[in-house]
């Protein structure tokens, strides 16, 4: 174990081991905020307010810095995410949580900021500009601007054939993830558990195409490999990955080499059809990211211990099967393109799913773009027979799947190290959780 790991993790057992009055009553989170400096927060320990002798306290006063640190995350403020509003403090749940489950939420909330991240990319290029996600955004992301980027025109037209309401889709999709990762973070740090911080390594570059804030950030969207074998998997009425069958992509191009999901520049407008293949690709990335929530809170919910962190699980993860079954839909209408990217000469192909003679390998049914609810496949035994369901569910290596997953999609090219290590053991933690009876 590292030692950055050891201290977070004794840090985080440390505060699962006060009382549930302690952590209802006393207000070490409370917050002040200065968003133009640095030290954007400041922890207070405050025993006192709680009415209870600050001697009796372990560590009553414990150095920013190094309460940061035994987080996981060396000098580094949290997120305003990770503050509750103090009317909240009194109304906390029963208890502190095991340390299983709040490896659990806190890989969740990680997974969620870097949803957020993404998102806000495609919200600030295609989304609805009216400043309700910016502004929400501007509270908890050190240095998002409160306004929004008035989105880029050319990417919004060529939203709209995948649907004409994709602009609104992207916005509320946006909003639901950066609503997830605020209040996983709250309930975290509500119960005495370090919450999920990402902040820094916020240091990949942003698109230079008009629309795009110039901050750095968690994702990378100008270079994916997108895997789109969800399409045909939940297509199939004969395999389940679960029971170990593959599955062929829908868009195979995608699979390989490296494919922008937003323009790079101003300049990739001047390819009409290439650009058009910039947004048919994110419209197949939607889905690539959401299908993953859809089934990484079911496998994970089976290893939660608390009935309420499993209704957590169960509430938020619902909200990843709805905006599955809407990307996947606005997928199916992309345009049918055959094009080569100017800058990287990589061709993309996006093919009539629709067509009488489907590729080698597959049948009408696997790429028949209106079954956009999951077709009826077999489940735990065969013997069983087939049920319509959500796939994969399985718990084994879930979190550290999900990682693999997105890593392999590109969106941390870039990244350092320190980055990798970090998601890792939140993964690792998560993994190594156990239901306790």
């Amino acid at each position: 174990m590292t030692p950055a790991r050891s201290r977070r993790l004794r840090l985080t057992e440390s505060a699962q081991n006060r009382s549930p009055q302690w952590i209802a009553e006393s207000h070490f989170w409370i917050g002040v905020c200065s968003m133009a400096r640095e030290d954007r927060f400041e922890f207070l320990m405050s025993p006192e307010t709680s009415g209870e002798d600050p001697e009796s306290q372990p560590n009553p006063a414990v150095p920013r810095r190094s309460f940061l640190k035994g987080m996981g995350v060396a000098g580094v403020a949290l997120s305003a995410g990770s503050l509750l509003p103090a009317a909240l403090n009194a109304q906390a749940d029963s208890g502190a949580i095991t340390k299983g489950d709040a490896a659990i939420l806190r890989f969740l909330a990680a997974a969620e900021i870097l949803e957020t991240d993404l998102w806000l990319q495609y919200q600030e290029l295609g989304g609805v500009q009216d400043d309700e996600v910016s502004k929400l955004a501007s509270r908890f992301i050190p240095g998002y601007p409160a306004e929004p980027t008035g989105g880029n025109s050319l990417y919004m037209q060529d939203l709209l054939p995948l649907d004409s309401d994709m602009s609104q889709y992207i916005h509320d999709n946006t909003e639901d993830e950066l609503t997830h990762e605020v209040w996983i973070n709250n309930y975290l740090v509500a119960h005495g558990a370090a919450p999920a911080n990402l902040d820094a390594f916020r240091t990949l570059p942003s698109s230079k195409a008009t629309g795009a804030h110039q901050i750095g950030r968690l994702t990378n969207l100008m270079q994916l490999t997108v895997d789109t074998s969800w399409w045909t998997r939940y297509r199939s009425r004969t395999k389940n990955p679960d029971l170990g069958d593959t599955f062929k992509p829908a868009i195979p191009t995608l699979a390989v080499n490296q494919h922008p999901a937003i323009p790079r520049t101003d300049n990739d407008a001047n390819f009409p059809d290439f650009f058009q293949a910039i947004v048919n690709t994110a419209g197949f990335h939607f889905a690539t990211i959401e299908q993953g929530g859809t089934s990484l809170y079911p496998s994970l919910a089976q290893r939660v211990t608390s009935p309420t962190v499993l209704r957590i699980l169960l509430s938020i993860g619902g909200t990843e099967i709805m905006h599955f079954q809407t990307w996947q839909d606005k997928a199916g209408n992309a345009p049918q393109k055959d094009v080569v990217d100017p800058v990287t000469g990589v061709r993309v192909t996006f093919p009539n799913l629709n067509s009488t003679s489907p590729p080698p390998g597959l049948v009408l049914e696997d790429l028949q773009t209106n079954l956009i609810m999951p077709e009826p496949t077999f489940f735990l035994q065969k013997r069983f027979g087939p049920v319509s369901i959500i796939r994969p569910t399985a718990t084994k290596g879930a979190a550290m799947g999900a990682v693999k997953a997105l890593t392999a999609d590109g969106l941390f090219i870039g990244q350092s190290q320190g980055f990798f290590d970090y998601v890792r053991e939140l993964a690792e933690d998560a993994d190594a959780a156990r239901r306790e009876c």
